[in-house]
């Protein structure tokens, strides 16, 4: 009997950790009922399929990707983010790629009927960097929402406010731009690249520009101006080629 309970008592200290099971993120993963569960985002899920994840006030919700992951893997599931994510948004069913209707501005409404749209949380600041928790859904008037207004979260997070905007009103594209990577008179690395060749020179910046943003750089050195275009915080291009480079730089940054 000692014997015995002394070979129970090793497996239980060196036996591994149990094996998580891998699971695959649902292309456009939706909801019915406000109760985002594992099952509503995961294909395999199985006996977790039931865990609630989050709760959806509005036509989507934005979930962080890490703590997704960290939430399937408390589940036993193993979820790789193969693609990198960062955000993963989750619709109610009806609005999901493919369905009769997907937007609010899918379709001209009568004036007095009444949509669903984006609304700033809070005011902010011209500059800010728009947050998940800052955009709301709110319903209004149909006839006050201006055309292009976005249609999903994951098109305004990440972005830039323009100006100032004040906390109930509808989120408009114009309100917005890529965010600011350099500011007036920070100094900035300025690459000049041509037929493979590159050289570097350090300078002032003369305006605030977002990635791919022509940004004057003064040299410090012989006084001259130097015509570039913003790559990066504190990072900018120039000479042939620097347009196309910053054009993918920007891209990198949404």
């Amino acid at each position: 009997m000692i014997r015995f309970l002394t070979l129970l008592a090793a497996l239980v200290l060196f036996a591994g950790p149990a094996v998580a099971d891998p699971v695959t993120l649902r292309n456009n993963p939706v909801d019915d009922d406000g109760q985002v569960t594992l099952g509503d985002l995961f294909d395999g899920a199985g006996a977790a399929a039931a865990v609630l994840v989050a709760s959806r006030a509005g036509p989507s919700v934005v979930l962080d990707a890490g703590q997704l992951q960290a939430i399937a893997a408390r589940s036993g599931l193993q979820w790789a983010n193969p693609q990198g994510l960062r955000r993963v948004v989750v619709r109610r069913a009806a609005l999901a790629p493919g369905s009769a209707v997907t937007s609010a501005t899918a379709a001209p409404a009568a004036r007095g009927a009444t949509v669903e749209v984006l609304t700033w949380a809070r005011s902010l600041t011209t500059g800010d960097v728009v947050q998940p928790e800052d955009v709301i859904w709110s319903t209004v008037q149909a006839h006050l929402v201006p055309g292009g207004t976005p249609s999903d979260t994951d098109q305004v997070i990440g972005l830039s406010a323009r100006r100032a905007l004040r906390a109930g009103a509808v989120v408009g594209a114009r309100d917005l731009v890529s965010p600011r990577v350099i500011a007036r008179n920070d100094m900035v690395e300025v690459a000049f690249i041509s037929d493979g060749v590159t050289l570097t020179v350090t300078g002032r910046a003369t305006r605030d520009a977002a990635a791919g943003e022509p940004v004057p750089v003064l040299n410090l050195t012989s006084g001259r101006t130097i015509d570039a275009v913003a790559s990066g915080p504190g990072r900018a291009l120039a000479g042939p080629g620097a347009r196309t480079s910053a054009s993918t730089a920007q891209f990198a940054v949404r």
